[in-house]
């Protein structure tokens, strides 16, 4: 079983794969692919766009 991400769960259970899928269809901030699989956002960049939705809402 994969351990869930800290963020996600800030994102009011937002699921691993629909975060992704935002990815592939350029609705969610890009992130740096690490060597082991692993995906980092800058800090700055998530919270940006989540004021963005915010904003939105």
């Amino acid at each position: 079983m994969r351990r869930r991400s800290r963020r996600l769960d800030e994102l009011g259970g937002v699921s691993r794969r629909t975060f992704y899928r935002w990815r592939e269809i350029g609705k969610a901030p890009e992130g740096i692919r690490l060597p082991n699989g692993e995906l980092r956002i800058n800090r700055s960049d998530l919270e940006a766009w989540l004021e963005s939705l915010r904003s939105a809402a």
